[in-house]
């Protein structure tokens, strides 16, 4: 039996596996305890190397000894699809073109291969789609539709305005223990993606929601429980990013956002809510935890669509009659 990798799952045990088995065991060790990569993304770049494993073995082929054309072949598969399996999308195969440039540099610096087949490996370009925002009208529904006195009305309102306050992302936001959050001083630290922290103010709206959740909510939830988490499900254990999409989905259909909402639509919210307010591109940068300033930009097209948008539909004489 083959050695587990480091999610629990084993790689299929081949003859050209045996060797790559181990090889994507180290990389993805590297990736975990020296660059601090995230959970999320080593589950991704494990899921593309079993992938790409699975491509050696049908061909026979060696991990040590392929050429670039033969990476290339495997992104030129998946960027086709099959009969059973559908042409993967841009995005997709870029990340599974960074994973193994990634990959092979590792291999090259362990001195296993002395070229690297991907040094001019080339995916489809990403096609930049705008992310959906909500107005400040659309945001004040779903805000208000956590209706009633029960404990889970009053975390649904606070999480909700939490993260529309901070930008937080769907993990942060299940991630934030009791202690992260600072009431009084009005900032709560969060975790990003690399295990990063940030701190983040807290406006007043999501402090009086939280506070009073805390107060009047949450112990109903955990009852006599240990739980360090602040955002609990009906059984007073740490809410799991699924039940954080369940809330998210409910409350929108009940504003009737349903087919415009995603958690991750408070995040971009938050961000052009911001920019259109005045806020400065670096401290947005910090606030919602980029490590690069290219990725915040994005935000920036954003509001000047929205804005045009506006103008469009206000001027008297922007459009012909």
């Amino acid at each position: 039996m083959s050695a587990p990798n480091l999610t629990g799952m084993a790689l299929v045990p081949t003859q050209t596996t045996r060797s790559f088995e181990h090889q994507v065991l180290d990389f993805l060790a590297y990736l975990e305890f020296e660059r601090g990569l995230s959970r999320n993304t080593l589950e991704a770049y494990r899921s593309d190397l079993l992938q790409y494993g699975a491509y050696l073995d049908r061909r026979d082929g060696d991990l040590l000894t392929v050429q670039h054309g033969d990476i290339a072949g495997f992104l030129d598969e998946l960027a086709a699809g099959t009969a059973e399996r559908g042409p993967v999308a841009p995005a997709t195969l870029q990340r599974k073109a960074a994973c193994l440039r990634s990959f092979y540099r590792h291999l090259r610096r362990q001195e296993l291969i002395d070229h690297d087949p991907t040094a001019d490996l080339r995916a489809p370009r990403k096609t930049q789609r705008l992310p959906q925002v909500l107005s400040r009208d659309e945001v004040a529904r779903l805000l208000d539709a956590p209706r009633g006195g029960s404990p889970a009305a009053m975390r649904d309102r606070a999480l909700l305005e939490l993260m529309y306050a901070c930008g937080l992302r769907a993990s942060e936001a299940t991630g934030l223990h009791v202690g992260d959050v600072d009431l009084d001083a009005g900032v709560l630290r969060a975790r990003g993606k690399g295990s990063k922290e940030r701190l983040v103010p807290v406006g007043r709206e999501a402090v009086t929601a939280v506070r009073y959740y805390l107060r009047h909510g949450r112990p109903r939830l955990v009852g006599l429980r240990e739980e360090p988490h602040l955002f609990v499900n009906q059984r007073g254990g740490g809410l799991t990013r699924q039940g954080l999409y369940k809330i998210v989905q409910g409350h929108a259909a009940a504003a009737g956002l349903q087919d415009r909402m995603s958690p991750h639509t408070l995040r971009h919210t938050f961000a052009t809510h911001l920019l259109a307010g005045g806020c400065d591109l670096r401290a947005l940068q910090e606030m919602l935890g980029h490590a690069d300033i290219a990725t915040t930009q994005i935000y920036t097209h954003l509001s000047a669509e929205r804005l045009k948008d506006q103008y469009f539909r206000a001027h008297p004489r922007a459009t012909a009659d």
